[in-house]
Formats: C-alpha cells, sequence, structure tokens
C-alpha cells in the first residue's frame, strides 16, 4: 500500500486527533490519541496512532509506559531516538508537575501520609530514588530534595548531602523516603545501617530524622512505626 494512505493527514478533519484537540480540548481524546499527537509522525506502514496503540500494548497500561526509560520506548519498532525523546521530556515533566503539586501546604505528621502523597509519584520508578523531605517545626514541608539517584537495586548516601540541604534551608527535621524497585518493601541491612548512621548525624546538628519510609508497589514501611529509629 502506498505510503501516503498511512498518513494521519488524509484522515477527514473532524478525525485527525490534532485538530480534534484544537477545536474539543484534550479531553475527548483517547490515550492513544494524546500519544500520537506527541509521537508527531508514523512510518511507511504505521501511522503514529498505531505506534501509539503498540507502546500501550507492549507496557499493558499508560502507568508503566510513564516509568520507562527512552531505550525502553525504543524497542517498539518506529520509535526512534526523536520520538522517544520527545515522549520522554513529556513524561517527566508530568512527573515534576505532580511532585510540585501542593508541596507549599503539604504537612506530615503520620508515615500513611507521606506514604500516600508519594506512592503514585515513585511505585514505578525503575532505579532507587533517595529523597529527604525538610520539614519546619510546624512539620509543614519547606523542601523536597532528591538526595541520590541509583541503579535498579541501590542508591548511595551519604550524610553530609542529606543534611546539607536541610542546614541551608533551616530545618527543623527530615523525614527519609525511598523506593524500592524490586516491589519489596522490607528494609535491607544497608537501609537498617543508613538510618542509623543518618540519625545519629541528625541528633549532633539538631535535626531530627522523624522517619524513613521505604516504597515499593502499592506498598511502605515505615522504620519510625516499627521502633526502628
Amino acid at each position: 500500500m502506498a505510503e501516503s494512505s498511512y498518513k494521519i493527514t488524509r484522515w477527514p478533519k473532524k478525525e485527525r486527533p490534532r485538530e480534534r484537540l484544537l477545536q474539543q480540548g484534550p479531553q475527548p481524546l483517547t490515550e492513544a490519541e494524546l500519544l500520537g499527537i506527541l509521537i508527531g509522525k508514523g512510518t511507511r506502514q504505521k501511522t503514529a496512532i498505531d505506534l501509539a496503540r503498540e507502546l500501550l500494548d507492549q507496557y499493558e497500561s499508560l502507568q508503566k509506559l510513564f516509568s520507562r526509560s527512552p531505550s525502553e520506548l525504543m524497542k517498539v519498532k518506529g520509535i526512534g531516538s526523536a520520538k522517544a525523546a520527545t515522549l520522554s521530556a513529556a513524561f517527566e515533566l508530568v512527573r515534576r508537575i505532580q511532585s510540585q503539586s501542593h508541596i507549599p501546604k503539604a504537612s506530615f505528621k503520620r508515615s500513611s501520609e507521606v506514604a500516600n502523597y508519594y506512592l503514585p509519584l515513585m511505585r514505578d520508578l525503575r532505579k532507587e530514588i533517595f529523597k529527604a523531605l525538610l520539614l519546619n517545626r510546624a512539620n509543614r514541608l519547606i523542601k523536597e530534595v532528591t538526595i541520590s539517584e541509583g541503579t535498579l537495586e541501590a542508591s548511595i548516601v551519604h550524610p553530609r548531602d542529606v543534611f546539607h540541604e536541610a542546614l541551608l534551608e533551616l530545618a527543623t527535621g527530615i523525614i527519609l523516603i525511598h523506593n524500592h524497585p524490586s516491589g519489596n518493601p522490607s528494609p535491607s541491612e544497608e537501609d537498617l545501617r543508613m538510618t542509623k548512621q543518618l540519625v545519629e548525624a541528625g541528633r549532633l546538628l539538631g535535626i531530627k530524622v522523624y522517619d524513613h519510609i521505604i516504597l515499593a508497589g502499592e506498598s511502605y514501611r515505615s522504620l519510625a512505626d516499627e521502633g526502628l529509629i
């Protein structure tokens, strides 16, 4: 079949996703159509919508697709480096918007509140991310700091990196939080050792470590709740 048969520009205007978005807004469009707009152009055999559907089929859901790296996206034939970069940039912008939403007003008094806030943001990450939540005297979040981004199995954390930002922001307390890409929230021996080290460093600096929360899948573990801090 000729290449032009696969071009969305050959479709009736009322069926083209980009034109529909401009006229009706993004809400009526399907996930595949929205992704297709980001992908832009298809291949000789497939439209951008076809490629979008293949991505969704490959990774089962938009949520799982959201956490894939550019190299993983490029495993779908027709998704080259430019298309993968565009998709990854869009996903990262969404992630940053989510992480910044309501941060100035966030107040954490229980581990469940922290977990409920961060599980949707971190449960599908493919590598271990370690964050410190800097709190004021009212337990309100001053700032969220990403301390390290590790491999699929571990992150590297040094007390200096954790407390440098806390001192700059005049935080009186911090909550430590990181994810386990394995899906198992149980603390490792290294998690326990690191937590003990950070609690002691905080004590010397006058900055209380309130908790260390480990997120994995749909569950979490709070070391404070378990009496390990």
